[in-house]
């Protein structure tokens, strides 16, 4: 029998999949030993990656050869501290460099997710370069001038932005929580108009990092052995126990996270009316979240019309069987590019088909963060 640290290790290494298989996703693509690599080009674009040591920089990188996105050259950089080491990318290898206000100069696609405060001081010097910055960090996200982007969702906020046109921009990620929701709203949205949305969400340990995913990991083998668990990253034991999300309480009550759902769904739908509510909540699994949504439209949509809307909509993977009760799981999403969509229904506290619950589960690395970023990227080409 494996233990608790073998078990997670292995589920980290994406041995899950396969454990668990979900044939209804697209799996992250893997390359014959025998193929070629026509990504490495002189006609495209120059890129770094800023962040390259942490688990979403390092997502970057996996995206990147996995859709085989072009280059012509690839900066590696990162904190000081980080400054030396060697990563190996298809089949080159690259020393990581200091990040200074120097690493831009001619880059094209500057790929950022080394927080916000180091994307509030580098991005705009990137941006003054001539580079086109896709942020992952919350730094830009509610500027007026920066476009919030989920590629299947709003390609249009960005096409203004040229590459090569000399002008360098700013182009901002959404919080996994939000593209994640909106990836299955979305569809549902353009057909009945979305008044109200209520989302509760179950948040993977990722989210914070992979600091935190050790931590959760180490966690569970320390409470399995009778040991009083560490708790660094989060101040409370996480392993076995769920708790609201760890960021800062506002004002009115909601924590930043949940915030960041209802201005975002705002920005992105371009409505600022939409009444959104949301509640946040961590939960002990390794790497993509979970949400549950409910919706209240402005015309009736029966749950048979929404579940053909979202069996074609592009990124979202429908996993609704009642019969077997098997509906979308974080362990099943993990490592796959598509946002699963279950558990779809009538809401029966409304009257007629005005109102619909769905279950969605997205893995938050790739899709919440580094896939959706590199989608943006590939809008520019």
């Amino acid at each position: 029998m494996q233990s608790a640290a073998v078990a997670h290790r292995h589920f980290l290494d994406g041995g899950a999949t396969a454990a668990f298989p979900f044939s209804h996703l697209k799996s992250t693509p893997t390359a014959s030993p025998f193929s070629v690599r026509m990504s490495l080009r002189e006609d495209a674009p120059s890129l770094a990656v800023v962040g390259v040591t942490g688990a979403v920089g390092q997502e970057f990188l996996s995206v990147l050869s996995d859709r085989s996105f072009p280059y012509r050259s690839i900066k590696m950089l990162a904190s000081k501290r980080s400054a030396g080491k060697k990563y190996t990318f298809e089949d080159n290898e690259y020393v990581v460099e200091e990040l200074t206000a120097d690493s831009f100069k001619d880059v094209d696609i500057a790929l950022f997710s080394a927080g916000g405060s180091i994307s509030k001081e580098f991005g705009p010097i990137a941006a003054k370069c001539g580079s086109v910055v896709v942020d992952n960090s919350s730094a830009f996200r509610m500027d007026d001038g920066v476009p919030l982007v989920i590629p299947e969702v709003n390609p249009d906020a960005m096409s203004h932005i040229k590459l090569g046109s000399g002008k360098g921009a700013i182009i901002a990620n959404p919080n996994c929580s939000t593209i994640i929701c909106l990836m299955a709203a979305t569809p549902l949205h353009r057909r009945a108009k979305v008044l109200r949305m209520v989302v509760s969400t179950y948040q993977a340990a990722s989210g914070a990092g992979a600091a935190a995913m050790e931590e959760l990991e180490l966690q569970t083998r320390e409470v399995l052995e009778g040991k009083r668990p560490t708790c660094k990253i989060f101040k409370q034991q996480y392993a076995f126990n769920l708790f609201s999300h760890n960021a800062p309480v506002l004002p009115n009550g909601y924590n930043e996270e949940e915030m960041k759902l209802v201005k975002e769904t705002r920005k992105i739908w371009n409505d600022k009316d939409i009444k959104v509510t949301a509640t946040c909540i961590r939960v002990p699994v390794m790497r993509a979240h979970a949400e549950s949504v409910n919706l209240q439209f402005a015309t009736p949509l029966d749950e048979n019309e929404a579940r053909e809307i979202l069996k074609k909509a592009p990124g979202v993977v429908v996993v609704d069987d009642r019969a077997s009760n098997h509906f979308p799981t974080p362990l099943e999403v993990s490592n796959q590019d598509d946002v699963a969509v279950g558990r779809i229904r009538r809401d029966e506290s409304q009257d007629g088909n005005y109102g619909l619950d769905i279950f969605v589960c997205g893995d938050q690395i790739r899709k919440g963060a580094a896939l959706n970023a590199v989608q943006i990227a590939e809008l520019l080409l």
